[in-house]
C-alpha cells in the first residue's frame, strides 16, 4: 500500500482500546501519577469526536457521539455515529450500552470503554482532561486510531441556534481528500438564510457558493440533523450539540463523507486585529504526488485589510522542517461572514478563506498548491506557566513506517531552567498496524520558555513510542492553550495542542477544539466499491 493510500485528516479532532494488558511487557513499572483528578471530574453528558485511520485498509474512520457519565466510573448510556468507506451501512445515532465504564486517574488521563451492538464492537477512548468540562481524546482500540475532543454538553432549544461558521474534512467519492468551510444563519426556526460555503476537493476549487438548507434540533435538545445544499451538492449530517455555540457534525448520506465542527460566528473586524496563533495541516501539492505538510506560526493582522510582514510560520514539509521562522504578508478582504487572505511567502498555499468564529478563524486553502485546513486563534498571552500540569494530543503521519500515529500525554512543567523540566506519561496508538498499543510510558524532556511572540520548543528525546521521541514548536494562545507542529527531523509530520489542567475548574478555556484537522490520509480509491448505498 502506498503512503498516500494510508493518509487521513486531522481536525480536530479519537476512540480508544481497552487498556488492561496494553503496552510492551518490557516497559518498567511506573509509580502512580499525581494530581487532583478523579472519576468525579466526569459527571454529566459529554460529546466526543475522533477522526483518523482504520485498521481495515488504512481508510478514514470518524466517530462522533455522546455518553452520560455518573461521576463514579459508570456510563449510563449515549449514542454515536461512525463513518468508514469499508462499512456496508452508516452508523447513525446508535445506542451506547448502559453498562459501559470509564476511569480517570489523578493526572487527568483516563479511558472510557463504550459497549455497542454495532460492527465496531467496543469503542475505547483514551483521554486527558483539562478540567471537568473538556479534554483531548484518541481512539485506542483495534478498530483504528484517531484524535479529537471531549466536551461537557448543555441541552439547548431550537431558538438558541443562530449563526455559525463551520469547518469539515473527509474524502470524496474517489477517496481523495475533501475540505470545506462556510457559514450560515438560521431564520428563527430551522431554515438557513444567508449561507456561503467553499470547497477544496484535492485542488478542484468551488468558491463562494450560496448555501441553503435546514438545521433541525431533535426533541432531546442535544442532537439533530442538518441538510446543507449548494451547487456542489446536497449534503446531510447528524449533529451533536455541545452548547448553543458549538456542535459536532458527521455526514450521513453517500459520498463524500466528512465530519467537523460548527461554532458561533464572530466579528471579522475584531478577529482579524492583532496576533493569531495558527496551525495548518494537509497535503501538498494537490495531485497524485501529494505528501503531508504541517505549518504553524502567527498571523499578525492590522484590522485594516492587511496581514503584516511581522507574520511568521514554521513548516514541516514531508518530514523536512524549517529551522527559523519564515515571514509572510498580504492583503485580506471581508465580505459578510467570510474573509479572503491573499498571502505572499506562506507555504504551501497563497490564498485562504477564513470564517471568524468563537472557535477561532477557521481556515481553508483555496488554491491549487495543496489541500490544507486549520484554525487561527486570537492571542492574549505569550506565557507558559511552570509547576503546572498540561494535557497533550499529537496526531501525525510517520513516513518511515507509513502509519498514522496518535498520542495522548500528560506532563508537569518544572522551572524552565531545570533539565529535564517536564515529566509525565504518554499513550500511543497507530494504524493501519498490528503493533501493540503503548500505554503509560514514561515521558521526560525539556521545554524552552516561549519568546516574546509566544513561540517555544518542547523536546522529548527518548520515549517508548514508534518515533522514539519528538520535537515540537509551539505557539501560545492565551496561557492555557497552545498549538504546535512537530518540527524534528525524524520524518514524522504532525500537529496538535496542549492545554493547562485544573481539576477544580469546570470553565477553563477550552476552545482549542477548533484546532486544525490532522494531516490527511488518502484511502484507496477502490474503497468506494465496498461502500454500499446507505439508505
Amino acid at each position: 500500500m502506498s503512503l498516500r493510500n494510508r493518509f487521513l485528516l486531522p481536525l480536530a479532532l479519537s476512540a480508544l482500546a481497552v487498556l488492561a494488558g496494553c503496552g510492551s511487557n518490557s516497559t518498567p513499572p511506573t509509580p502512580p501519577p499525581s494530581g487532583g483528578f478523579s472519576n468525579g471530574n466526569l459527571s454529566g453528558t459529554y460529546v466526543f469526536s475522533t477522526t483518523g485511520t482504520d485498521n481495515i485498509s488504512g481508510s478514514l474512520i470518524t466517530i462522533v457521539g455522546e455518553f452520560s457519565a455518573n461521576g463514579s466510573g459508570g456510563i449510563t448510556g449515549g449514542t454515536f455515529d461512525a463513518l468508514d468507506p469499508n462499512f456496508t451501512s452508516i452508523i447513525s445515532f446508535q445506542p451506547i450500552s448502559s453498562n459501559s465504564v470509564y476511569k480517570v486517574t489523578a493526572d487527568g488521563r483516563g479511558t472510557a470503554t463504550l459497549g455497542t451492538n454495532s460492527g465496531l464492537g467496543t469503542i475505547t477512548l483514551d483521554y486527558v482532561l483539562s478540567n471537568s468540562s473538556h479534554g483531548l481524546v484518541t481512539e485506542f482500540d483495534g478498530n483504528g486510531t484517531g484524535s479529537g475532543t471531549l466536551d461537557l454538553q448543555t441541552v439547548i432549544t431550537q431558538s438558541q441556534l443562530t449563526a455559525y461558521a463551520f469547518s469539515l474534512s473527509g474524502i470524496d467519492s474517489n477517496g481523495n481528500p475533501l475540505t470545506t468551510a462556510g457559514a450560515f444563519s438560521l431564520n428563527g426556526s430551522t431554515g438557513i438564510t444567508g449561507g456561503v460555503e467553499d470547497f477544496n476537493d484535492f485542488g478542484f476549487l468551488y468558491s463562494n457558493l450560496g448555501l441553503g438548507g435546514t438545521v433541525t434540533l431533535n426533541s432531546d435538545g442535544a442532537t439533530g440533523t442538518a441538510d446543507l445544499s449548494t451547487t456542489f451538492g446536497a449534503l446531510t449530517f447528524d449533529f451533536y450539540a455541545i452548547d448553543s455555540t458549538h456542535m459536532k457534525l458527521i455526514e450521513t448520506d453517500d459520498f463524500p463523507i466528512m465530519s467537523g465542527d460548527a461554532f458561533l460566528q464572530a466579528s471579522a473586524a475584531s478577529t482579524l486585529n492583532g496576533s493569531l496563533a495558527f496551525t495548518l495541516a494537509g497535503l501538498a501539492p494537490a495531485n497524485s504526488s501529494a505528501l503531508p505538510v504541517a505549518a504553524g506560526g502567527f498571523i499578525i493582522a492590522d484590522g485594516a485589510g492587511n496581514v503584516t510582514n511581522a507574520s511568521t510560520e514554521d513548516v514541516n514539509n514531508a518530514g523536512s522542517a524549517t529551522t527559523v521562522p519564515i515571514a509572510f504578508s498580504g492583503p485580506y478582504s471581508v465580505n459578510g461572514p467570510r474573509a479572503v487572505l491573499t498571502l505572499t511567502g506562506l507555504f504551501p498555499g497563497s490564498t485562504f478563506v477564513g470564517y471568524p468564529s468563537t472557535g477561532g478563524l477557521l481556515l481553508l486553502e483555496m488554491d491549487t498548491n495543496g489541500v490544507t485546513s486549520g484554525a487561527a486563534l486570537p492571542q492574549s498571552s505569550t506565557n507558559l506557566a511552570d509547576t503546572e500540569g498540561y494535557g497533550l494530543n499529537l496526531t501525525a503521519i510517520n513516513l518511515s513506517v507509513g502509519v498514522e500515529v496518535d498520542d495522548i500525554a500528560e506532563f508537569t512543567a518544572a522551572s524552565a531552567t531545570s533539565n529535564p523540566n517536564m515529566t509525565g506519561r504518554i499513550d500511543e496508538n497507530s494504524a493501519p498496524s498490528t503493533a501493540p498499543l503503548t500505554f503509560n510510558a514514561n515521558l521526560s524532556g525539556t521545554y524552552q520558555a516561549p519568546d516574546s511572540n509566544g513561540r517555544g520548543f518542547l523536546v522529548v528525546p527518548s520515549v517508548n513510542t514508534i518515533n522514539g521521541g519528538f520535537g515540537l514548536t509551539f505557539y501560545t494562545v492565551d496561557g492555557s492553550n497552545f498549538l504546535f507542529i512537530e518540527s524534528d527531523t525524524s520524518g514524522q509530520v504532525g500537529t496538535g495542542s496542549f492545554e493547562l489542567q485544573n481539576a477544580n475548574d469546570s470553565a477553563l478555556a477550552k476552545r482549542v477544539s477548533a484546532r486544525p484537522m490532522k494531516p490527511m490520509a488518502l484511502p484507496k480509491a477502490a474503497a468506494k466499491a465496498a461502500w454500499k448505498h446507505r439508505k
